[in-house]
């Protein structure tokens, strides 16, 4: 899509000075600007490239003033940054505001769904499913039976959603992650083999959630695995069955929870995290990346390490470690110090 400089700068409440007829169609860096992109100065590091971008138009802030010729269109606006964080939200939603339902795909008789529904190709959509308003289902997603869907999410392409998972509100789920498949249930026999336990519960996922491609969200042996509002799920993350994860708490990639823990909310989880299973993790909870967690962690801990302890005492002993060999080699000539004195006094 285009728009003209005079039509952004409706959009952001600014002033153009230039060409307000000027169009563009893509974003850019300033320094990567070419004819027909839309880019920004807010960083005054970045302010010589204003005078050589070939960007057709530029956001600035109203303070601006060019101190030699430029070619591009400004629009002044009182903060080019907000402003421009703005124009990519505008811009997001246009580019997502697709509805319809694209053949083939499958829709079953028993759904229910809500007005600006988008359901791409080689979508599949089983029985007695719920849809809310402005749901956008991209191309190869999967919903299995019984599965409720609230207002304004985006499922896309290759999400696979299985039967009875419930998503609130204005949650994003990307490309291949898997919500509802079973979790890790097997009984060990007698033989050495092993029997599998059904997994008969389900995934919640509350309002205000994003979870990251390829993350896998395991439905519950019994109950729920609850993700809770304001979440946020990096890529290739590993949720076992049971799990609560709680309010406003975010995880990076490669991270992995174990069967039937508790993790408090407003939490931060570095990537490639372990956490072993049935644990409680308070509020407030800083894990650093790598760590190994084997116990419970009280309320606003920091902790780094594997298995992980406390970031002060981790900090202190790493210290110490980065200088063992020398530590070592003065404890063997303390040794050998008092051995030699041992031996004088005993000559």
């Amino acid at each position: 899509m285009k728009f003209t400089a005079e039509q952004i700068a409706g959009i952001l409440e600014g002033k153009v000075v230039g060409n307000p007829m000027a169009e563009v169609s893509r974003l850019s860096k300033i320094e990567e600007g070419t004819e027909g992109s839309l880019t920004f100065l807010s960083n005054p590091k970045y302010q010589n490239y204003i005078y050589s971008t070939k960007a057709s138009v530029t956001i600035v802030n109203d303070t601006f003033i060019a101190e030699a010729p430029i070619t591009t269109t400004l629009i002044k606006v009182i903060d080019a940054y907000s402003a421009f964080s703005k124009l990519l939200e505008f811009y997001n939603q246009v580019k997502l505001n697709k509805s319809g339902i694209e053949q083939p795909s499958f829709l079953s008789d028993s759904v229910k769904y809500g007005e600006s529904l988008y359901l791409g190709s080689f979508s599949y959509v089983g029985q007695n499913v719920v849809l809310g308003e402005n749901v956008k289902i991209y191309p190869n997603c999967f919903l299995g039976d019984n599965v409720v869907v609230g207002d304004n999410v985006i499922l896309f392409a290759g999400a696979k959603i299985y039967s009875e998972t419930i998503i609130g509100n204005n949650c994003t789920i990307h490309s291949g992650a898997i919500i509802g498949s079973d979790g890790f249930g097997f009984a060990p026999n007698p033989d050495g083999t092993y029997t599998k336990i059904p997994q008969i519960g389900n995934v919640i996922i509350e309002d205000n959630v994003d979870i990251g491609s390829c993350t896998t969200i395991d439905r519950a042996t019994m109950g729920s695995t609850i993700i809770r509002k304001g979440v946020k799920l990096d890529n290739q993350i590993q949720i076992a069955h049971n799990v609560e994860i709680g309010e406003n708490t975010v995880i990076a990639a490669q991270t992995g929870v174990a069967g039937s823990t508790k993790i408090g909310k407003n939490g931060m989880i570095g990537g490639q995290v372990g956490i072993s299973g049935h644990l409680t993790i308070g509020n407030n909870v800083r894990i650093q990346a790598q760590c190994g967690v084997g116990g419970n962690i009280k309320d606003n801990e920091i902790l780094q390490g594997s298995p992980a302890f406390g970031y002060n005492d981790f900090s202190k002993s790493y210290v110490h470690f980065k200088n063992l060999p020398k530590i070592v080699a003065e404890i063997e000539e303390l040794k050998k110090q008092i051995l030699n004195q041992k031996n004088g006094k005993n000559g």
